[in-house]
């Protein structure tokens, strides 16, 4: 009698064991199915607060929904002080379940931390009130230069930061010339000429990348830009002499990225008053067969379901 309780306490335990296998199995494919905390970028990570830290492993986002989706008009600030509205049906149209709320240009700019002589500024966070549930979008790179997206940022008056690599933007830098110029104000800043990891190169090598777009974008449309991202987000003291010499006002990194569906925060699993949003101008060899359309709008989604409004960022700078 005692044998065959045992016989069947084994075999209880033998199915036990097959179910948690085929449970975690199963959740291991739906999160590889939904791309849920898949990195789409093999070169950038999320934001580093100082220059020597080891770029950390990325972990899977977490999907933080807050205060419901929100609703009113879409009034971005276009840095004149006269707002531009997005039509009522707009966001119907690019999918999302109600308008985007856009925070006005501030009265007065957040007080920066001011930069030690010879070098500029590092920003990865806005210092805005802690009640100000705004955020700010920018996107890197510029390899995908899908007209729609130009359609679905016009439309939706998304105030966009661009932060463009010459290597790949420079095939069509007439793209996001029209994405300037939408009536969004959106602006075209540095990233590079080639997207090296800065650490790596000597001042002079540095200053030839970050002055060198300087340059060039300068020659291309018209105004040196104010504002600079390191790829990777790396970046060390020669860095910031350099951007200073170059004429950089600025060096932005962030505390949030986007992915294919979700955020990856650098701290906590929710976006944060003033929250600098990295995104990419990526197509779908790279979004795992998704379009920048169908990763902005999950973007945007994910902003509305945790009830934050978006900011120019230039007119908090």
């Amino acid at each position: 009698m005692h044998r065959g309780l045992r016989r069947h306490a084994t075999a209880r335990r033998g199915r036990a064991r097959r179910f948690v296998a085929g449970t975690l199995a199963a959740g291991a494919l739906a999160l590889s199915l939904t791309g849920c905390g898949d990195s789409v970028d093999p070169i950038e990570r999320l934001g580093r607060k100082t220059a020597e830290k080891t770029p950390a492993t990325e972990t899977p986002a977490k999907e933080t929904k807050g205060a419901g989706s929100t609703a009113g008009s879409a009034v971005p600030s276009a840095g004149t002080g006269s707002p531009n509205t997005a039509s009522d049906e707009a966001y119907k149209k690019w999918g999302l379940t109600a308008p985007l709320q856009y925070a006005p240009k501030p009265a007065q700019k957040p007080q920066i931390p001011k930069a030690a002589p010879g070098k500029v500024p590092v920003i990865d966070r806005i210092p805005v009130p802690a009640d100000d549930k705004v955020v700010f979008l920018t996107f890197d790179d510029g390899a995908e230069k899908d007209p729609e997206f130009l359609k679905m940022a016009a439309d939706l008056k998304l105030p966009i930061s661009m932060f463009l690599t010459d290597n790949v933007a420079s095939s069509d830098y007439g793209h996001f010339e029209k994405l300037r110029d939408n009536g969004s104000a959106s602006t075209i800043n540095n990233h590079t000429l080639t997207h090296p990891n800065l650490r790596t190169l000597s001042y002079e090598a540095q200053k030839h990348e970050i002055c060198g777009q300087q340059d060039r974008l300068e020659k291309r449309f018209g105004q040196r830009p104010p504002l600079f991202r390191p790829p990777f987000g790396n970046y060390n003291d020669d860095t910031l002499r350099a951007a200073s010499e170059c004429g950089v006002s600025s060096l932005l990194l962030w505390r949030v990225s986007m992915q294919i569906n979700n955020f990856q925060y650098a701290d906590g699993s929710a976006l944060k008053p003033g929250d600098i949003i990295l995104a990419h101008f990526r197509g779908p060899s790279e979004l795992k067969g998704a379009t920048e359309i169908q990763m902005t709008t999950r973007m945007l989604q994910r902003i509305q379901d945790q009830g934050y409004r978006i900011g120019r960022l230039e007119d908090y700078l």
